[in-house]
Parts: C-alpha cells; sequence; structure tokens
C-alpha cells in the first residue's frame, strides 16, 4: 500500500517531503507502532544512523525488560555471559 499526501499538507508543513517522512517515521516509532529496524529501513538508515537522530531529536530507544530478558538470554546463548 502506498500513502499519498497532498503537496498542499507538504507544503503546509512547512516541511520538505523527507523532512515530513523523518517526522511520521519518528511519531510511529515513539508511539511503539513500528520497530527500530522498521524505522531505520523506512528511512533508508543503519540502526546506528536511526539511534543518532533519536538523539538529535531528544528521543529514546525503547526497551523494555522482557526485551532485556531476551537479551540475557542471547548472551547466554552465545556464551557471552
Amino acid at each position: 500500500m502506498s500513502l499519498i499526501i497532498s503537496s498542499e499538507l507538504v507544503q503546509a508543513s512547512g516541511l520538505s517531503e523527507s523532512e515530513l517522512l523523518q517526522e511520521l517515521v519518528l511519531l510511529l516509532f515513539q508511539r511503539e507502532k513500528i520497530t527500530l529496524g522498521s524505522a531505520s529501513r523506512f528511512l533508508g538508515m543503519t540502526q546506528l544512523e536511526f539511534q543518532a537522530l533519536l538523539a538529535e531529536k531528544n528521543l529514546y530507544v525503547h526497551y523494555d525488560v522482557d526485551e532485556l530478558r531476551e537479551d540475557v538470554k542471547n548472551l547466554q546463548e552465545f556464551g557471552l555471559l
């Protein structure tokens, strides 16, 4: 599915098309509707570049207890803990 945003809306936003896309992706990421990997892909960035963008915008990566447990489990499986 493609989303068509009218040039009138783009102009009213005061943003370029790429800036508007970035704002949309950041909003969806903040609301936990898309993952870090998806967000970075939508913007054509590596995950590290996306994390740098988050830092630049004073936003943070969501990281909850379940994700921590999964990371610890993965590290244990790889013998790194």
